[in-house]
C-alpha cells in the first residue's frame, strides 16, 4: 500500500478507537484512558519523521506526559520507512517490541447476498454483547468494561450478535464507521467467540452480517487488525477476501529498576 493510503488509515484506526484523554505534541498524538487497551494508551507518531535532533524533546516530553497518568510510554508503529528514525531513537532508549499486528483490508461486496436473520445488528453494545466481548477480549474489572466501553461509543458503530441453540449469546463483532471516514471506509473490531462455541460457523456469520450491512450503508471498503501470531482468524478474514495492507507493532518503555537497600 502507498505511503498516503497507509497514512490515510492510520487516522482512521485513531478515529474508530479513540482514547478518552487525547494530546497533540509535534506531530505526535498522546493517547491514555486508564491503561485499557494498548491502542488508546499509546502515542500515535502521526507525523514520524519530524526532524531528528528533536525526537529526544518529545520523546522526553511523551514520558513526562504518561508519567503523570501514571501509565507505561508505549509507541504504536507502524512498518513504514516513514518510522525508521523514531525506531533509531527506541532502539537506543532500549523499548521492547510486542503485539505484532496485520492491518488486513478488503474491497466491497459480500460473498452471499441473503440476509442472515440470526445476526442481531444495533446501533450500540448491549450488555449481552459487551459482557460476551469483554469475557474473551476484556483485561481488568467491571471499571475497566465502562472505559471500554466509553471508548467503542465515541466512535458511530453497528454491533453485531449471533446466538447458539439454546439462545446464549455465541459470538460478537463491530463494525466502526468514523464520520470523517472519506470513501465509505469502515473498520472491524471487536471480533469474538465464546471459547466452547468455536470452529461452529458463529465467527463468520458475524462477519458477513457486519459486511452486509456496511454495504446496504454505502460503505466501499474495510479494514481490520488481527495479532499476526492468531493463525486461525487470519485464515477466516483471507477466505473473507481481506489481504495485508500493512503491520504494526508496540513498543514499549522498560520499566526502570528501583534499587533498595538490601
Amino acid at each position: 500500500m502507498e505511503h498516503e493510503s497507509m497514512t490515510g488509515l492510520e487516522a482512521l484506526m485513531d478515529a474508530a478507537w479513540p482514547a478518552a484523554e487525547r494530546e497533540e505534541s509535534g506531530g505526535w498524538v498522546l493517547r491514555a484512558a486508564s491503561g485499557v487497551t494498548q491502542r488508546a494508551n499509546s502515542v500515535w507518531p502521526r507525523e514520524p519523521g519530524v526532524d531528528a535532533h528533536a525526537q529526544p524533546a518529545a520523546l522526553r516530553q511523551a514520558r513526562l506526559w504518561y508519567r503523570n497518568r501514571r501509565l507505561p510510554l508505549i509507541f504504536q508503529v507502524f512498518e513504514d520507512a516513514r518510522y525508521e528514525p523514531l525506531n533509531a531513537v527506541l532502539d537506543a532508549e532500549g523499548f521492547t517490541r510486542q503485539s505484532e499486528t496485520l492491518v488486513l483490508v478488503r474491497e466491497g461486496g459480500t460473498d452471499s447476498p441473503a440476509a442472515d436473520p440470526g445476526v442481531e445488528i444495533s446501533a450500540g453494545p448491549s450488555g449481552e454483547w459487551l459482557r460476551l466481548w469483554w469475557s474473551v477480549d476484556g483485561r481488568g474489572d467491571d471499571a475497566a468494561l465502562a472505559v471500554a466501553r466509553g471508548i467503542l461509543e465515541r466512535c458511530p458503530s453497528l454491533y453485531a450478535l449471533v446466538r447458539d441453540d439454546d439462545g446464549v449469546p455465541a459470538a460478537v463483532g463491530r463494525l466502526a464507521v468514523p464520520p470523517n471516514g472519506g470513501g465509505g471506509l469502515g473498520g472491524l473490531y471487536c471480533m469474538a467467540t465464546r471459547p466452547d462455541a468455536r470452529r461452529r460457523g458463529y465467527a463468520t456469520r458475524i462477519l458477513r452480517g457486519l459486511l452486509q450491512e456496511g454495504e446496504a450503508r454505502g460503505l466501499g471498503s474495510y479494514w481490520l487488525l488481527v495479532m499476526a501470531s492468531n493463525a486461525g482468524a487470519r485464515e477466516l478474514y483471507a477466505r473473507a477476501g481481506f489481504q495485508a495492507a500493512g503491520r504494526y507493532l508496540y513498543r514499549q518503555e522498560r520499566p526502570k529498576r528501583h534499587l533498595t537497600g538490601c
